[in-house]
């Protein structure tokens, strides 16, 4: 397999969020599961990514509703995620390794605030920092068929609380928690991966699973727990350009605390991801995803995406 085929990207496990009350999210796709491969070979990469959520259907259980259908004191409209995703990853000689995740968020939401009666508008529109992710590995190779090379590890590590959690709009209004662009609290992450090359047949393929975890509440919130679950596979098209697929599994407890709304989080999904990776040069690739929901259950009313969609560069040096 050709070398650069080990790059697709590098953004070490992105928050995952795929659904919340008023529609904060992070596209769930795994754009690290290729330089995480059967190579252990010392050196550092980068992955910039962009992703795009359009959440604007409401929705109850599996079900899709309209916009005020149950009544809330919130009738959720809509929420646009523009989500910019810087990553730094070097692997040592000894298979350890570190990873540093940065999002910068841009997003625009909308809902209507049933008062005494009245239906009043609100809307927040914000580009901040969220929290930033430092995760450690340890990796090694396996024992085995020489001609197919696997690589399995450990991932350990905590999500920062460098995000804010006091945005406001126009009005002076603080936005809900869940909107805000960071938790306010420390989570630790844990998790496993496991990756094969198939040379003979330019096939590479992955599994990796992950749990985070708030230690404790912050002024009054602490988020649900959640594993996300991944599954992929690439094929090699021609020597440039590789075919991908993901299947993207997310369950989410409900948040708890004086600030969260538990009634409206939590969830549990299955996504299918299809995507393109090119190679520009020796060390370095672009690669795009689109992200179609399977499977979505949420507790209470929340707003859902029809599909995501990320694009990105990702390089070696």
């Amino acid at each position: 397999m050709n070398r650069t085929a080990t790059f697709v990207a590098l953004a070490f496990l992105v928050p995952a969020l795929a659904e919340a009350s008023c529609g904060s999210a992070f596209c769930t796709v795994n754009t690290n599961w290729t330089a995480e491969s059967a190579s252990v070979d010392a050196g550092s990469s980068f992955d910039l990514r962009y992703e795009f959520i359009k959440q604007d259907q409401p929705r109850t259980g599996t079900d899709d509703i309209a916009v005020g259908q149950v009544p809330r004191h919130h009738d959720e409209v809509r929420t646009y995620n523009r989500n910019l995703v810087a990553s730094f990853s070097h692997t040592f000689s000894s298979g350890w390794g570190l990873s540093i995740v940065a999002p910068l968020t841009d997003r625009d939401h909308l809902h209507i605030h049933n008062h005494h009666g009245a239906q009043l508008s609100e809307q927040w529109q914000y580009q901040e920092l969220g929290d930033v992710r430092v995760t450690g590995r340890y990796q090694l190779p396996l024992a085995g068929d020489a001609a197919n090379p696997s690589t399995a590890g450990l991932l350990f590590g905590v999500k920062l609380p460098t995000g804010s959690t006091s945005v406001t709009n126009a009005a002076g209004s603080v936005a809900e928690r869940s909107l805000q662009p960071g938790t306010g609290t420390t989570d630790l992450l844990l998790g496993a991966y496991y990756h094969q090359r198939l040379p003979a047949s330019d096939i590479s393929w992955f599994a990796q699973a992950q749990v985070q975890q708030a230690i404790a509440e912050h002024a009054g919130y602490k988020p649900g727990g959640q594993l996300t679950a991944d599954l992929g596979v690439r094929k090699n098209l021609t020597e440039k350009l590789g075919g991908l697929v993901q299947l993207n599994m997310v369950v989410k407890r409900r948040d708890s605390g004086a600030e969260a709304e538990p009634e409206d989080s939590g969830s549990r999904s299955l996504f299918v991801s299809p995507g393109l990776a090119y190679t520009l040069s020796d060390n370095m690739q672009v690669y795009g995803f689109i992200q179609q929901p399977l499977y979505q259950n949420v507790n209470g009313v929340q707003l859902t995406a029809r599909r995501a969609a990320t694009i990105g560069i990702s390089g070696r040096f």
